[in-house]
């Protein structure tokens, strides 16, 4: 977890202004919208909208539909707060930029082809799991990402796969064929002033180090919900339904009032442990206790077909309780206590924080403006403590956090000499985006592309 991810403070500011246009091809491909749009296909159910289907543009092999260019483009809108029916105009252009885009990703993608672009599917997967995450980082929880899906987390990758792995290989596409592009120190002065009139004023930001250190459930916890989940399988022993059981007392929301119906499910897509169960049983075979880092599990096998498999699941979760708070309270408090005694601070982090994207660099949270912190307990932290000073523990959804003060910058003005990187990285940002419309624009050339204006 990272209270700002990513990005430096004034990365939305040294871009200056944008417009619709460049409000798009920032995204370039379909990434962080693919999914956001995904949103917007799941909650156009709940609210009785209907996208009518067709095809919008053919690009050699590969065509646009309708209903992919409508949800992002509602995607785009919602984000950058334009009404569609107050501004129909502005939208009609955002939509037309929004199909380029579309199209120049067709183009890449039979470039990839072309020229056997490949991915590993371990890439693949771990793309999935991190995208989840965030999902469920954004949403709150698993049981909120399934319920806006509609869908169980595993059938969610399972729809998407291919989709981020094309996402993937175009990626791969255009690092291969801008790896090593550099710009000169006179290219930077060049782009430094032709933005610096329009250049706002810094934002005050902070700079911060934390400890985390996450609440996992204690074996008191684990012994309760082992004891639940054998409860059941006895009870499937002597007869009872699966089915029903699963409706009754699984806690995976997505599959229980399906009386835990995964559907089929290739190989290679679950928990091994899972997996590994499933497909050993025979069909209407149920197996014994499984255990995944989500909880408990008992699979009944439906059917099998070669690498897919149709089963169904009930899922007892380990649920932390009030005892494995405090255990971990009581640790965060002992170590703010070594860092208030002199030890160093970042040396603590790399030592105990839980925060993987944070430890190896000593809990470093970078420079960031309040405004972009999302985390109330953060905001507080940083508005109170004084440079040099440590935060008392405080909890947050991801655990327990201490932090420390690292700096404070006031307001101030942008310069080529105190912010050159973030400059260099932005000319280089440029630069790349220029080469790659001049080699889309020449691939374009040698591809039919047809585009059906009636649908937009």
């Amino acid at each position: 977890m990272r209270a700002n991810p990513n990005a430096g403070p004034a990365d939305h500011e040294i871009r200056g202004p944008a417009s619709w246009s460049s409000r798009v091809k920032k995204w370039n491909n379909r990434g962080a919208a693919l999914w956001a749009a995904l949103f917007l296909a799941a909650s156009a159910v709940s609210t009785g909208q209907e996208i009518l289907d067709g095809v919008v543009a053919v690009v050699g092999d590969e065509i646009v539909q309708k209903s992919e260019l409508e949800q992002m483009a509602q995607y785009y809108a919602l984000q950058t707060g334009l009404r569609p029916a107050d501004h129909p105009a502005e939208y009609q252009a955002l939509k037309h930029d929004i199909l380029q885009n579309l199209i120049d990703d067709r183009v890449m993608m039979a470039k990839a082809k072309e020229d056997t672009v490949t991915v590993d599917d371990a890439k693949v997967e771990a793309e999935l799991e991190n995208r989840i995450r965030s999902l469920v980082q954004q949403m709150g929880s698993e049981a909120k990402v399934e319920a806006q899906f509609g869908a169980p987390i595993k059938k969610i990758k399972r729809d998407h796969r291919e989709e981020v792995k094309n996402m993937m290989i175009v990626r791969e596409l255009q690092n291969t064929k801008f790896r090593g592009l550099q710009v000169s120190r006179r290219e930077v002065e060049s782009f430094y002033e032709s933005i610096r009139d329009s250049l706002p004023e810094k934002k005050p930001t902070v700079r911060l180090s934390q400890i985390l250190l996450r609440i996992q459930p204690g074996e008191a916890s684990r012994v309760k919900s082992l004891e639940r989940v054998r409860q059941i399988r006895d009870r499937i022993r002597k007869g009872e339904s699966f089915e029903a059981l699963a409706r009754e007392a699984s806690e995976d929301p997505g599959t229980a009032g399906r009386g835990g119906d995964l559907g089929f499910v290739d190989r290679g897509t679950l928990f091994p442990a899972f997996e590994e169960a499933a497909f050993q049983l025979n069909p209407g075979q149920v197996s014994d206790v499984v255990e995944t880092p989500v909880g408990f599990h008992l699979i009944q096998a439906v059917e099998k077909r070669g690498d897919q498999i149709h089963c169904r699941h009930i899922l007892i979760r380990i649920e932390k309780s009030g005892k494995d708070d405090e255990i971990v309270l009581q640790r965060i408090a002992a170590v703010r206590e070594r860092a208030m005694k002199g030890e160093d601070f970042n040396a603590l982090a790399r030592e105990c924080s839980d925060d993987s994207s944070t430890r190896a660099q000593g809990g470093d949270l970078g420079w960031f403006s309040l405004d972009d912190v999302q985390i109330d307990e953060f905001r507080n932290a940083a508005d109170t403590l004084e440079v040099g000073e440590i935060s008392m523990p405080f909890e947050t959804q991801f655990g327990f956090h201490i932090v420390k003060m690292e700096g404070r910058r006031e307001k101030q003005k942008y310069s080529l000499t105190d912010d050159y990187e973030q400059f260099r990285a932005r000319a280089l940002e440029f630069k790349m985006q220029k080469m790659k419309k001049q080699w889309i624009d020449q691939l374009k050339k040698t591809m039919y592309i047809k585009v059906n204006e009636d649908l937009i």
